[in-house]
């Protein structure tokens, strides 16, 4: 712990990380107390503030239909993080116990897997989720799901890497002497050292899926208005660049923040990890 704390106070960028981060989790969680127009984030329709400049009490403007930037950026944030950790929390354990099998187990199990893999990695992935998306309905768990189908195989790939330079250690020699299960074998000694690199690179990945969504949503396959999405929002206001500015400004500076500070968080967390934490 205390090795933790010192790298990140020692190295400023990393502690930038953080503290961006923090604000976009937060404001995600908190966004029904910090926005200051909830009823904002859906189909609500003010001309007699349409278009308006950052001013009092709207401090990124107001877009065309009356409704707050800010407020529904922050909502914007909450879709954002939550089709990460969706994303994430379907592809890492899918590539993982892929990764490891093919790793461990090695032959025409081996081949064939990541063959598979080579595949899907052969293939933009922004080409890719526009594929899928192209033939599915528009919609949040559709955007999941294309997402998903392109995130899975860097997994795979890292845990394979690791799992060949495991798999003829002495401890796992030593599990298999003793009569361990293949199953257990991976799972219980494998996969533990490889937890290190995983996490970081869900750290990384953060960023990324949020860029990816904001990109599917910015050519128009991402989430649907009413509800807010930072590429949605982008591409409605790039059309009247540059008279309404803040139209597109706020909501790239937004992506930017959140891909920036996920990206500085996980060199911070290969730095600790690879120190031993």
């Amino acid at each position: 712990m205390k090795r933790t704390v010192f790298i990140l106070l020692s190295n400023p960028l990393s502690l930038l990380g953080v503290v961006l981060v923090a604000l976009v989790v937060l404001s995600a969680v908190f966004a029904d107390f910090i926005a200051p127009f909830p009823e904002h984030r859906g189909a609500v329709v003010d001309f007699s503030n349409f278009n308006k400049a950052p001013v009092w009490p709207y401090i990124m403007g107001t877009d065309l239909v009356g409704r707050d930037m800010f407020s529904r950026i922050i909502y914007a944030y909450r879709i954002s993080l939550f089709l990460g950790v969706v994303v994430l929390s379907i592809a890492v354990p899918i590539g993982v116990t892929i990764g490891l099998v093919a790793g461990y187990l090695g032959g025409w199990t081996e081949y064939v897997l990541m063959r598979i893999t080579d595949v899907f990695l052969s293939i933009p992935p922004l080409v890719l989720a526009m594929s899928i998306m192209g033939v599915l309905e528009p919609t949040l768990l559709n955007g999941m799901l294309a997402v998903t189908a392109m995130w899975w195989p860097w997994y795979t790939r890292l845990v394979y890497n690791i799992t060949r330079g495991e798999r003829e250690e002495g401890y796992v020699l030593a599990a298999e002497v003793i009569g361990a299960s293949k199953i257990h074998t991976m799972f219980r000694e494998i996969l533990p050292n490889c937890v290190p690199a995983i996490i970081t690179k869900m750290t990384l990945d953060l960023g990324f899926v949020i860029l990816i969504a904001s990109s599917l949503s910015f050519l128009g396959l991402g989430v649907q208005p009413p509800t807010p999405d930072l590429g949605s929002m982008v591409a409605d206001g790039a059309k009247y660049l540059p008279d309404a500015w803040w139209l597109t400004v706020f909501p790239g500076l937004a992506i930017l923040v959140a891909v920036f500070g996920f990206n500085l968080v996980g060199d911070a967390m290969r730095d600790i990890l690879g120190n031993g934490e």
